[in-house]
C-alpha cells in the first residue's frame, strides 16, 4: 500500500487564544500565529492544527460555534486567515482546521430558529424530546456537570446537550443536517485547508430510542454509552464519499471511549472514512477510586498501566490502521507534570524522555504548544485562578453541592488535571507577559516563564526544543521509525518503558527510565550499531540514570 504524506508528518497544535497576541488586546490571534511561523518551521513540524477560530460566544473556548463560515473577530478577519494559510503553505507546512459538528452554539442561527417551534425549517436540526413525567427525557449526564437536557418553554420540549447547555447536539439522523455539515467542509477545503481534526466525532450517532444509561449515570458513563452509535460508520462513510475523498487531506477523529477495534472500523488503512483517531485510554488512567469523581484525582499514573494502554494501540493498529501519538493537548494537563517530573532538577530530562518515548512509536506525533519547551502545569492554589467551564462546574458540584470532597482536596485534583494547565499563554521570552502580549493577558501566565521560554531554549543547545527538533528530523529520515512493527518488552517493569521496532531487517531499541532512580537494564543494547538519540551527553550501557531515555539502532 502506498504511504500517505500524513504518515510521515508531525503535527503542532496551536491554541490560538494563548499563542501570540499581535494587537495587544491580550488575546492571541491569527496575525500572531503568522508572525511565529518561522519558529515552527525551525522546529521542523509539517502540519499546524488550529483549535476553533470560528465566531463563537466562547462558553467553551470556541467549541461552541455560532457561525462556521466567519472568523471570530477576536482572532482577526478572513483576510488574516487567508494570509496565515498562504504563509504556512509557502514554508512547506500544512494547516488543519478544528471541526466541531456534534454540536453547535445555542447562538447559531439554526438553533435560534429550531427553538421557536416544532414546524419550522430547522425544527429537526437538533434533538428535541417531550418531558417524561414532568422531567428530563432520560437520565443522561452532561460532560460539564448536570443533566444533558435543557427545557425550552416555546417548544414545550427539552433539547439534548452532551456538553454545556450552550452546546446543543445536532440531529445527524436528519439528512439536511448532514448536507449542511458537508457544505461547511467544502467551504474550507476549497479555501485550501489541508484537513480537519473532528471534535468528539464518534458521538454523532445516538443510540436508537435514547434509552437510560444503566445504574447511576455519570458524565463518563453517559459519553461511553452514547459513543460509537449504530449509524456512525454510515455517516462517516457518507462524509468521505461526498466530500473528503475529493481532496488530498488529513483527518483525525476525536473518539472518547473508542477501542482499537472501533478505530480500525473507522480509520482502517483499507476503509474509506477517517485517517486516524484520538483515543483516550492513556490519558484516562488514574481515575478517582470514587467513581462519582471521575477523572479528578492527584495520583501519579502507574507505568505498567501506561504501557498496557499505549502498547495495546501500537499492536492492534499495526498494518491495519494508523495511530495518533500525543501526551497532551488543550484538554489535558501538561505531560511533564503528569507523566514525568516538573521539579526543576528533572524537568528537562523528563520532558525529553517523554518526547523520545512517544516519537519513536508508529503513528503521527502531535506536539502541543509549549510541549517542545517542557512547559509545566500552572500549580494554581485558588478556585478564582481557574476559568475553564469544566473545572469551575466540577468544583461547584463536588465541593458546594454534593460535598463529596473538601475544597483543598478538590484544588489538588484541579492542579493535577484541569484543562486550564494547558491554556496559560505561550512563553516566548523572560520579558513582560512572556512576550505573549504587551496588553493584559486574557488568562494568567505560568509563573515559571522567566526560566522556561522560547528565547532561552533557542540559546541553549541542550534544551528540550533542540531535542524535539532532532526527534522530528529522525522521523522524517527513517522508514523504520515511520513504519516499523512494534514489540513490547517487560510490560510489568514499574520503572523502565522499553520496546523494539522492526522494519526490513533493521531494529530500533527504545529504553526510557520513568523514575528519579538509577536502574540497571540489559536489553542487548551493548550489541547495537549506533546510539541514535539520548537525553544524556554520554552512554553508560546497561545503566539508566534518572529519566534517561536512549534509542539504539541495530542494522
Amino acid at each position: 500500500m502506498a504511504h500517505k504524506w500524513w504518515q510521515k508528518a508531525v503535527v503542532y497544535q496551536i491554541y490560538p487564544m494563548s499563542f501570540q497576541d499581535s494587537n495587544n488586546d491580550g488575546i492571541g490571534d491569527l496575525p500572531g500565529i503568522t508572525q511565529r511561523l518561522d519558529y515552527l518551521h525551525q522546529l521542523g513540524v509539517d502540519v499546524l492544527w488550529l483549535n476553533p477560530i470560528y465566531k463563537s460566544p466562547n462558553q467553551d473556548n470556541g467549541y461552541d460555534i455560532a457561525d462556521y463560515r466567519t472568523i471570530n473577530p477576536q482572532y482577526g478577519t478572513m483576510a488574516d486567515f487567508e494570509e496565515l494559510l498562504a504563509a504556512t503553505h509557502q514554508r512547506g507546512m500544512k494547516l488543519l482546521m478544528d471541526l466541531v459538528v456534534n454540536h453547535t452554539s445555542d447562538q447559531h442561527a439554526w438553533f435560534q430558529e429550531s427553538r421557536k417551534s416544532k414546524d419550522n425549517r430547522y425544527a429537526d436540526y437538533y434533538i428535541w424530546r417531550d418531558p417524561v413525567d414532568g422531567h428530563e427525557p432520560n437520565n443522561w449526564r452532561s460532560a460539564f456537570s448536570g443533566p444533558a437536557w435543557t427545557y425550552v418553554p416555546e417548544r414545550g420540549q427539552y433539547y439534548l446537550h452532551l456538553f454545556a447547555p450552550g452546546q446543543p447536539d445536532l440531529n445527524w439522523e436528519n439528512p439536511e443536517v448532514r448536507e449542511a455539515v458537508f457544505n461547511i467542509e467544502r467551504f474550507w477545503l476549497d479555501k485550501g485547508v489541508d484537513g480537519f481534526r473532528m471534535d468528539v466525532i464518534n458521538l454523532i450517532s445516538k443510540p436508537a430510542g435514547l434509552p437510560d444509561v444503566a445504574g447511576t449515570p455519570t458524565a463518563g458513563t453517559t459519553l461511553d454509552f452514547v459513543a460509537d452509535g449504530p449509524r456512525l460508520n454510515e455517516f462517516l462513510r457518507q462524509m468521505n464519499d461526498e466530500v473528503l475523498s475529493h481532496y488530498d487531506v488529513m483527518t483525525v477523529g476525536e473518539m472518547p471511549g473508542s477501542t482499537p477495534e472501533d478505530a480500525i472500523k473507522y480509520t482502517g488503512l483499507d476503509s474509506h472514512e477517517l485517517n486516524m483517531v484520538f483515543q483516550f485510554q492513556h490519558v484516562n488512567l488514574s481515575p478517582n477510586p470514587d467513581v462519582r469523581l471521575g477523572k479528578w484525582n492527584d495520583q501519579p499514573v502507574k507505568l505498567p498501566e501506561l504501557k498496557v494502554a499505549l502498547n495495546r494501540w501500537q499492536k492492534a493498529l499495526d498494518g491495519k490502521g494508523w495511530n495518533s501519538l500525543y501526551w497532551n493537548n488543550h484538554d489535558q494537563p501538561r505531560a511533564v507534570s503528569r507523566f514525568g517530573n516538573d521539579d526543576p532538577k528533572y524537568r528537562v530530562l523528563a520532558a525529553k524522555m517523554l518526547g523520545t518515548t512517544l516519537h519513536m512509536m508508529q503513528g503521527t506525533p502531535y506536539v502541543y504548544e509549549g510541549e517542545e519547551l517542557g512547559m509545566t502545569n500552572a500549580h494554581f492554589t485558588r478556585i478564582d485562578q481557574y476559568e475553564d467551564l469544566e473545572s469551575l462546574n466540577i468544583y461547584r458540584e463536588m465541593v458546594k453541592q454534593r460535598k463529596l470532597v473538601d475544597g483543598p482536596t478538590m484544588l489538588k485534583y484541579l492542579a493535577n488535571m484541569s484543562r486550564d494547565n494547558a491554556r496559560t499563554p505561550m512563553q516566548w521570552d523572560a520579558g513582560k507577559n512572556a512576550g505573549f502580549t504587551a496588553g493584559t493577558p486574557w488568562y494568567r501566565l505560568n509563573t515559571n516563564y522567566p526560566e522556561i521560554n522560547v528565547d532561552a531554549a533557542l540559546k541553549d543547545q541542550t534544551s528540550v526544543f533542540y531535542h524535539y527538533q532532532k526527534l522530528i528530523k529522525l522521523r522524517h529520515q527513517s522508514d523504520l521509525i515511520q513504519y516499523g512493527t512494534f514489540e513490547e518488552l517487560d510490560p510489568l517493569d514499574e520503572q523502565v518503558y522499553a520496546y523494539r521496532r522492526h522494519y526490513q531487517g533493521q531494529t530500533l531499541l527504545v529504553m526510557s527510565n520513568f523514575t528519579d532512580q538509577v536502574v540497571q537494564r540489559d536489553s542487548g543494547q551493548q550489541k547495537a550499531d549506533e546510539l541514535l538519540i539520548s537525553n544524556y551527553p554520554d552512554d553508560q550501557g546497561t545503566t539508566l540514570r534518572p529519566y534517561e531515555s536512549k534509542v539504539y539502532l541495530f542494522k
